[in-house]
């Protein structure tokens, strides 16, 4: 390495020399904001975004089927108001990361007791249907037919979740609150109810809550039936279905292009491994890991 003329010290020394005379809080600060920087881009925030817009939000977007575009505008101008302004997301959350750790830390919900109904379907699995009434009747035939006017929700669950989900009986505990008759469809295997049968629930099947909504509008045929997360069963039944009306929230329209999401980054792997060691995933598996049928899960979960 060259020495410098003057003082016989190579450039190397030169620089550490330099770098030692900066004070030692300046480094400090820079690596306080590079983990900061790196930090932002991790947990995906959006704060400097919403800060620049002033924290006006982003317009929702609607979409409608062409023919009945002004029928359906018509209809949110007067009874979804909300619909016509803007999002914002809360400031100190202003990340979808930190938005599903709240939720799982501080997200406690509502005390009540559901009354459970068994379902058996034809091919002899068994659906747990947990019901929570507008009123405090304990009399589910009885609150329904005295009041047929009374809207009833049915409600399914996201993957690996059931009636007793804290995001779920905020939902439900809501929509009785505001005079709403409301009913869980769990999923075969979960809410604590075994596999009866040789079929299994996936997400891509929809003949549970298309026989559960049969079963409903039968036994109840006044009474006007909504749905929640009925996406797909919504889109296959079209016209055809006794439903009067249905929503899907967060619904993952491709699955191919969500598991791409979800594997795009280190934070979002990190969610596959917080599903399948999560405690409510582990405590399925325990319930039915004596029964044959699980190994069969087993055996499509590897393959």
């Amino acid at each position: 390495m060259s020495k410098d003329a003057a003082g016989g010290e190579s450039a190397g020394e030169l620089l550490l020399r330099a770098a030692a005379m900066v004070p030692a809080e300046r480094y400090v600060l820079t690596a306080l904001a590079i983990v900061l920087a790196i930090l932002y881009r991790f947990l995906e925030l959006h704060l400097i975004s919403d800060i620049l817009h002033g924290f006006r939000g982003q317009c929702v977007k609607l979409t409608f089927r062409d023919s009945l575009t002004d029928r359906y505008h018509l209809i949110i101008a007067y009874k979804c108001p909300s619909l016509h302004g803007r999002y914002i997301a809360t400031p100190w959350l202003a990340s979808p990361h930190l938005q599903t750790l709240f939720v799982s830390i501080f997200g406690i919900p509502p005390s009540f007791t559901y009354k459970r109904e068994l379902y058996t379907a034809r091919d002899g699995g068994t659906i747990a249907l947990d019901w929570l009434l507008a009123s405090d009747s304990e009399d589910i035939d009885g609150c329904i037919y005295n009041d047929a006017s009374t809207p009833l929700a049915v409600v399914l669950p996201g993957q690996n979740s059931d009636s007793a989900s804290a995001y779920m009986k905020h939902l439900v505990y809501s929509m009785a609150n505001k005079g709403w008759n409301v009913v869980v469809s769990n999923h075969r295997g979960l809410g604590g109810v075994p596999i009866t049968s040789d079929c299994l629930y996936n997400g891509g099947w929809t003949e549970d809550i298309r026989e559960v909504i049969k079963y409903l509008h039968l036994k109840y045929p006044n009474t006007p039936l909504f749905c929640v997360g009925t996406c797909q069963y919504s889109g296959e039944e079209g016209e055809n279905t006794s439903v009067a009306g249905a929503v899907s929230i967060c619904s993952p329209w491709d699955p191919v292009v969500c598991d791409r999401f979800i594997c795009r980054n280190l934070v979002q792997r990190c969610y596959d491994r917080a599903l399948t060691m999560s405690e409510r995933l582990c405590k399925i598996v325990s319930i039915h890991s004596p029964s044959s049928r699980w190994c069969y899960i087993d055996v499509i979960l590897i393959t």
